[in-house]
């Protein structure tokens, strides 16, 4: 869900106004969010180092496997 990887992105963080800082936009701002904004992902996800696909499964989709060597019945299941 992407009200968790919001919730994750800004526990990363000193504080939600440390990460309103660091986009330059204002603490009230960020606590409108419901979600992240998708004109901020990219930008958050740098920030936080907090996947876009945890930040919004809704535009990114799920992550990809984390590895390309899984056997072919294990690499389908991820």
């Amino acid at each position: 869900m992407s009200a968790d990887g919001l919730r994750r992105a800004i526990s990363t963080q000193p504080s939600k106004t440390a990460l309103a800082a660091k986009l330059g936009i204002t603490l009230p701002a960020i606590t409108q969010w419901r979600q992240v904004p998708a004109t901020r992902v990219l930008e958050v996800e740098r920030i936080t180092g907090v996947s876009r696909h945890e930040l919004r499964p809704d535009i990114f989709g799920p992550a990809p496997c984390a590895s390309s060597s899984l056997p072919a019945v294990a690499s389908s299941v991820c």
